[in-house]
């Protein structure tokens, strides 16, 4: 018998590293070849006027592609346009979603209660509309915000079209962080004499902050990464915005558009699509690090 355990617990310990392995080995996989076809766009090799390799070469290159403009349909040229209009969307859908997620997850976590009926109708709705396909979003966000509401195909129509989209997300992962924080911490917060907003805000909110966190992350990487909705919504114009009533085109668009309709495009499509990946990298990182220092400074407070 104990033989017979010694065997299962061999395959178990084989079973839990293989998926893991699996997942990053897949990641790995895939980021590094993003960038070795990414990075052919920015290394020039030999330098034809000095005969030389230059190690300036491929910074230069880098800051050219990430400020200049699309050349050719986006075989040449860089993508600052694209840039400033994928930064405005995201700035749109974010400043909609992140107080109105947050005040449904606040509503739904400590004020209904779970057998509320409301509640239920809430929470069953966030469930569906997290699983609606991205296409069916954007012929809403067409149909609601570009026409009805007179957008037009602009960076508020795709953006606020992109909070419809985050918003089950964000709403369903902050309900959970804060369903989450131990009850004992609204009792003892109760018995001391806090009053029920002190106590979310002073109390449940710190607590809950790293599932706060994935939830805005993981709504960030979707509103970055969505291609569908916008197409119907911020337009596939190139050119630099003057404003959020401009049409737009995000990154994810202009990898779509230089990889499926543009000959020649796929070595500017896959370094824009490097640059897409360091950008959620990079987002991800920072707002960790906010968190961190968050909860560093609420315990320093106690």
């Amino acid at each position: 018998m104990a033989r017979f355990k010694t065997r299962t617990d061999r395959v178990l310990d084989i079973c839990v590293w293989t998926a893991p392995a699996l997942v990053s080995g897949l990641f790995l996989w895939l980021v590094g070849d993003l960038a070795v076809r990414g990075c052919g766009a920015f290394w020039p090799g030999e330098s034809e006027a000095s005969g030389f390799f230059r190690l300036t070469e491929p910074l230069e290159l880098v800051i050219k592609f990430l400020t200049g403009a699309p050349e050719r349909a986006g075989r040449s040229g860089g993508i600052g346009p694209i840039l400033v209009s994928t930064g405005l969307i995201l700035m749109v859908c974010m400043s909609m979603a992140i107080p109105f997620g947050l005040g449904t997850a606040l509503l739904l976590s400590e004020f209904v209660a779970p057998q509320n009926r409301f509640g239920r109708i809430v929470r069953r709705s966030l469930d569906v509309l997290a699983g609606v396909p991205s296409i069916v979003f954007g012929l809403f966000g067409n149909a609601v915000f570009s026409q009805f509401l007179g957008l037009r195909f602009s960076i508020l129509s795709g953006g606020l079209t992109l909070a419809c989209m985050v918003l089950p997300l964000l709403i369903r992962s902050t309900e959970e962080a804060l369903n989450a924080v131990c009850p004992t911490q609204r009792h003892a917060a109760t018995a001391l004499g806090f009053s029920r907003w002190a106590t979310v805000f002073q109390i449940i909110l710190p607590q809950a902050t790293p599932g706060v966190v994935v939830g805005l992350v993981l709504g960030i990487g979707r509103a970055l990464a969505e291609t569908a909705a916008l197409i119907f919504t911020s337009g596939y114009v190139d050119r630099m915005p003057r404003s959020v009533f401009d049409s737009g085109r995000s990154l994810s668009i202009h990898i779509y558009d230089l990889s499926m309709n543009v000959a020649g495009g796929n070595q500017n499509a896959y370094a824009s699509a490097l640059v897409l990946i360091t950008v959620l990298a990079l987002i991800n990182a920072a707002t960790n690090w906010l968190a961190t220092r968050f909860l560093q400074r609420e315990a320093g407070n106690f």
